[in-house]
């Protein structure tokens, strides 16, 4: 084991570094840039424009400004964003909670629904009860994500007026204990049930079509032939075999708890990473948007790393040389 997880921190530097370099060349290729909106001012004159330049180092050849970033990056001065010439790695954590929080419980929302349909689905193939399933995922999973949030919010903001359209609290109250609470909770509802409406349907049916097939093995088969029974068959036998699959799709996107859902935080105004992701990319803001995709592509090697560790937990069979 130690040396499986000594390889793969080794093999993890290079790709890491590899993502980070590919990510800044797209950023600094892209047209316009942090003083596209000087540039098309006619009051702002050029020699302002090349002190704004001198000044965020935009005047350095291209690697030079990567090499710099990268090196204070790994020293963990990930420096500060050109529009509000605040830390980023400050603004980052205070945005890194609230994503947290919202992505956190709406996975743990997904999970506690997507399990029981997806193993009773697989249970009772072909019943009402999957063929309605089935159709509910499909339809949760093909819609738009901004599409169904306006349609929430039009529904049960604008006609019923039993949640708030955008926000995380009520601002201008200062509430505490349980009203505290029904507060965050009310503003928490409409991009809870978003991600989850459109989540939900994919893990289930992923879930049942690898239980359906795990079910299937000859093993299964011997177990119910054993006389065993069927709940114990179905949760001891098939379903921590039918997991090691489910578990690599969920690693991979358990890095949004922490990097956020782009659309929901921005349509919902949720101060999260995601919506700060968004405002940066619209401002051209280079060392937030660094910051925010390094954390990304950090977490997503890190999950799929600890699937890999956690397959060995799932089945006995797999060995780490």
């Amino acid at each position: 084991m130690g040396h499986y997880l000594l390889r793969r921190l080794v093999e993890g530097i290079p790709l890491l570094l590899g993502i980070t370099l590919v990510v800044y060349l797209v950023l600094v290729s892209i047209p316009g840039g942090p003083l596209a909106a000087y540039r098309n001012n006619p009051r702002v004159r050029a020699e302002d424009l090349a002190r704004l330049e001198k000044q965020l180092g935009l005047d350095r050849p291209v690697h030079v400004r990567y090499a710099l970033w990268l090196g204070r990056f790994v020293r963990g001065d990930w420096g500060y964003s050109y529009v509000t010439r605040q830390p980023v790695l400050s603004m980052i954590w205070e945005r890194f909670q609230n994503t947290v929080y919202l992505m956190g419980i709406s996975m743990l929302v997904t999970l506690l629904l997507a399990l029981p349909i997806g193993i009773y689905s697989a249970v009772r193939q072909y019943s009402l009860f999957d063929h309605a399933m089935t159709g509910l995922a499909f339809m949760g999973y093909s819609m738009p994500v901004f599409w169904l949030g306006l349609l929430l919010m039009l529904l049960f903001s604008v006609e019923l007026r039993w949640f708030p359209a955008g926000g995380m609290f009520t601002v201008g109250e200062e509430l505490s204990g349980w009203e505290a609470f029904l507060d965050r909770l009310r503003y928490l509802a409409l991009p809870v049930i978003t991600l989850t409406i459109v989540s939900t349907g994919f893990y289930a049916r992923y879930l049942r079509a690898s239980l359906l097939d795990v079910i299937h093995q000859d093993y299964v088969r011997t177990a119910w032939a054993k006389g065993l029974r069927g709940s114990r068959v179905i949760f001891r036998h098939a379903l921590r075999n039918a997991l090691i699959p489910f578990v690599t799709v969920v690693a991979i996107h358990l890095p949004q708890l922490f990097t956020g859902a782009v659309v929901v935080e921005t349509l919902f105004a949720w101060p999260g990473i995601g919506r700060l992701f968004w405002d940066s990319a619209l401002r051209f803001d280079y060392p937030v948007l660094m910051g925010v995709l390094a954390i990304g592509a950090l977490l997503v090697w890190f999950f799929n790393l600890l699937a890999d560790l956690l397959y060995g937990y799932l089945d006995p069979r797999i060995r780490y040389g």
